[in-house]
């Protein structure tokens, strides 16, 4: 797996262990007092980077990915910061594109260790483990050492521990509901929230918004003094093609227009992330109308990009794609990708979502894509109960659409074994597929089913 000896994984076990004894991702403490004391103990590391901090509710991890991409071509050393991962810890921090090695994130553990123990004897709460894994991040990207860092936001954004960092360039993508027991239901109060990543004098690049969203992150940016660029109007997407295994595109970016761009990944909202990444890479290097960087390099960092359990296939024949859409904005999306982009003449659904998760929601976007949905439970201590599931899928789906397997690899059987079954005998499996989502936990645990390494 990736190179990592047995020895190495049982030290990173122990260290995620000992991490999840702390507060989860889902519990936060409104502060950065204590990850900025941490870093203060470290000597401040994240100062010394030039970064580029993403937000907003959908797309963040592969906007980021797509940054680090453009970044290293461009000739930068970069550190890249995401969450959650997909398959194992080490994912969330990467350098020079590839996740750390287990060895690495285990020293990174160690190192911040004896801080970490400080900070928590001076707190009335004890540092998070999310406060922790940024703390490790920075540590990482200061031994590397990187020159530029790609941050994405955990949840939220003035609160979040990555934003002790002060970003030249904040990416908001397009915000929607998500994580309504911590950001709760309003959507101005939410864009509020994630607006805090707009730092004073930096580059602010916005995805198309609801209006009251939009209200909320410009008056941000007036009140912080960033410069605004807008996607649909300072850039955007100008063409986009269906093309074997992704998309061509013809990209507007802050620097002028980027042609025949190919993108290995399948979607409208890919090519909307294709080219806010864009656009921070060009504000990172202070590209604007009268300077714009280079074409052939775009080209080569776009073809290149990989972003694992999004509309990833995994097997063919029956085809079964893997995407971790978890809220009905990333459905939504999802579910046009299928229509738009692939003549499925039957495609069964596996699913299994977290509990604090929209699901009827989701289950709506996606019901008119699946011929049948089979109804699962991941890893996850939070995943939704079976039979709660099954019984809000038999409400949107109806009951004769519906099947229960309890465990993931027994519902990715049946769902394969309910494609084969409509076969037409004149074209073996042709139109039929399998695709298997709900939860990042979801996605990651198919992965590994299909023998994908971590990435």
């Amino acid at each position: 797996m990736n190179g990592i000896e047995p020895i190495d994984l049982d030290e990173l076990r122990a260290v995620e262990a000992e991490l999840n004894t702390r507060w989860p991702e889902t519990k936060i403490a409104p502060s950065t007092d204590r990850i900025a004391a941490l870093l203060s103990m470290l000597g401040d590391p994240h100062h010394s980077l030039h970064t580029v901090h993403i937000g907003g509710t959908n797309g963040k991890t592969s906007v980021a990915r797509m940054v680090d991409a453009l970044l290293t071509r461009l000739g930068l050393r970069v550190g890249r910061y995401v969450s959650p991962h997909l398959q194992l810890a080490t994912e969330r921090i990467s350098i020079d594109g590839a996740p750390i090695s287990a060895d690495g994130y285990v020293e990174a553990f160690r190192d911040v260790g004896p801080y970490v123990s400080m900070v928590d004897g001076r707190s009335d709460v004890a540092m998070t483990k999310f406060e922790v894994l940024t703390g490790m991040a920075f540590a990482a990207f200061a031994d590397a050492p990187v020159e530029a860092a790609v941050l994405e936001v955990g949840m939220g954004g003035t609160w979040d521990a990555t934003n002790v960092a002060d970003a030249q360039v904040a990416v908001i993508g397009p915000i929607g509901l998500d994580h309504v027991e911590h950001l709760g239901n309003d959507l101005a109060g939410i864009a509020k929230e994630k607006a805090g990543i707009i730092k004073p004098g930096s580059v602010a690049l916005l995805a198309e918004q609801e209006p009251e969203v939009m209200r909320v992150l410009l008056e941000r940016c007036v009140e912080v003094d960033a410069t605004v660029a807008r996607q649909g109007q300072e850039f955007g997407v100008l063409q986009r093609e269906v093309a074997v295994g992704g998309q061509r595109l013809k990209l507007q970016g802050l620097g002028g227009v980027y042609d025949e761009i190919f993108l290995p990944l399948h979607g409208a909202h890919q090519a909307d992330n294709a080219v806010r990444a864009l656009a921070a890479a060009e504000a990172f290097f202070g590209a604007g109308s009268d300077k714009r960087l280079n074409q052939e390099a775009v080209a080569e960092a776009f073809a290149e990009v990989r972003t694992p359990g999004r509309m990833e296939r995994v097997r063919s024949a029956p085809t079964v794609f893997v995407d971790a859409a978890h809220n009905p904005h990333g459905a939504r999306a999802l579910a046009a990708t299928i229509t738009e982009e692939f003549a499925f003449r039957r495609l069964n659904g596996v699913l299994a979502v977290l509990e604090d998760k929209d699901v009827s929601g989701i289950l709506a976007e996606l019901e008119p894509v699946l011929s049948e949905v089979v109804i699962t439970r991941n890893s996850s201590p939070r995943c939704m109960d079976v039979d709660e599931l099954a019984g809000l899928a038999t409400q949107v789906f109806g009951e004769e659409r519906v099947v229960v397997e309890p465990t993931m690899d027994d519902a990715v059987t049946r769902a394969i074994q309910l494609a084969e079954e409509m076969q037409d005998p004149e074209e073996p499996l042709a139109g039929s597929g399998v695709l298997i989502t709900g939860s990042v936990v979801t996605a990651g645990e198919a992965r590994a089913l299909f023998g994908k390494e971590p990435a």
